[in-house]
């Protein structure tokens, strides 16, 4: 009867221990998201993640690690991004770099969900009203739904722009219609400025982490061909 009980003891405890065993999921970026369970759906995965579920296309998707595999090292908590579970997520739902998105946030709000521009540029990511209306956001201040439609339209911009890293944040500052009237960033100081503090801090977020620095290909004086087919 003894062994009978420890024998169920130990089934119970293994079964915990798989349960609660992350995995990673490794993307076609090279970003690697740590997962508790993941289901496949269709052409989609449902990914359960610490910031909770996202679904990702299955071609995104370049392999699936067990955790032994790829071991991280454990972040420092004291320099954790404030919001980081929701950036992962919002990361891996769009497929944009999550130091990216906390650089963007850094320069636009200072990680103050409250803030308010002086344009009327609301939340973390400094989303206009009718910006976030039209990304289907409820409530402009719910750091969530801040961060998950920032993080859409900055992935937009990306795409629109062939993945030019200058042009994306300064039509994310002074809008498309600027960068596309002048084929380069908007020779305003405010743009300039802000595209240039936003890849400072990218690039010291990507050094620290031993990660090579973004590279944005042109400079910000540069024109730069405009395909009308981005529109």
């Amino acid at each position: 009867m003894r062994l009978s009980r420890i024998a169920v003891f130990c089934c119970a405890m293994t079964a915990m221990v798989s349960t609660a065993r992350a995995e990673y999921i490794v993307l076609r970026s090279g970003q690697r998201l740590s997962v508790t369970s993941y289901q496949r759906e269709g052409d989609k995965y449902k990914l359960q993640i610490a910031g909770g579920t996202v679904e990702v296309a299955a071609e995104e998707i370049v392999r699936i690690e067990p955790e032994e595999v790829f071991i991280p090292v454990k972040p420092d908590d004291s320099v954790k991004s404030p919001f980081r579970d929701l950036i992962d997520a919002a990361a891996a739902q769009y497929l944009v770099d999550a130091d990216l998105i906390t650089s963007v946030i850094a320069a636009e709000s200072n990680f103050d969900p409250k803030a308010i521009s002086r344009r009327n540029a609301r939340g973390l990511m400094q989303l206009l009203p009718e910006t976030a209306a039209r990304l289907g956001v409820k409530d402009i201040f719910d750091p969530k739904e801040n961060i998950s439609a920032g993080t859409r339209y900055l992935g937009e911009l990306l795409k629109r722009y062939s993945n030019n890293l200058v042009l994306a944040l300064a039509a994310y500052n002074a809008g498309p219609e600027k960068v596309e009237r002048f084929g380069k960033v908007p020779p305003y100081a405010e743009t300039i400025s802000y595209v240039r503090r936003v890849k400072r801090d990218l690039d010291l977020r990507k050094s620290g982490a031993g990660v090579k620095p973004s590279s944005a290909g042109k400079s910000l004086s540069d024109p730069v061909t405009i395909r009308a087919g981005n529109r």
